[in-house]
């Protein structure tokens, strides 16, 4: 009897524990909109800055941006993968450049959050980005 309630209890902890990792790869990320400026010179374009946290398991769905985007991980780590290209582990201090309609995305595979700041340069008015299905 004890050895059935052990496994009772083992069976429930490891259940627990797996109902929280989903909980938290539904979270979306969480963004912080610092800004939207003109670009000088060009009046078609402006410069976005942003902050994204992207909880533990989260992820950014693949996407594109209307312009040339700079990515810079702040805090914990982040799988960034362009479409159709072997994904990279990104790290505190690593920035990356990310041409306009580039397909990629983020995904944090660790159990702490990851936060980058990200400088775009994008047609005025654009979406912040596209989701790519295929």
């Amino acid at each position: 009897m004890r050895v059935l309630t052990l496994s009772v209890l083992a069976f429930a902890a490891a259940a627990s524990m797996a109902l929280v990792r989903v909980a938290q790869a539904q979270q979306p990320p969480q963004v912080t909109r610092y800004g939207y400026w003109p670009l000088e010179g060009d009046s078609s374009r402006e410069v976005r800055l942003l902050t994204v946290v992207v909880p533990p398991g989260g992820s950014t769905p693949f996407h594109t941006h209307a312009g040339d985007q700079w990515e810079m991980i702040q805090e914990g780590a982040l799988t960034f993968a362009i479409k159709g290209q072997p994904p990279k582990v990104l790290r505190i201090g690593d920035v990356i450049y990310i041409p306009r309609g580039t397909v990629h995305r983020n995904q944090n595979l660790t159990d702490k959050p990851a936060r980058t700041v990200e400088l775009t340069i994008a047609d005025k008015n654009s979406p912040a980005r596209e989701v790519v299905n295929n």
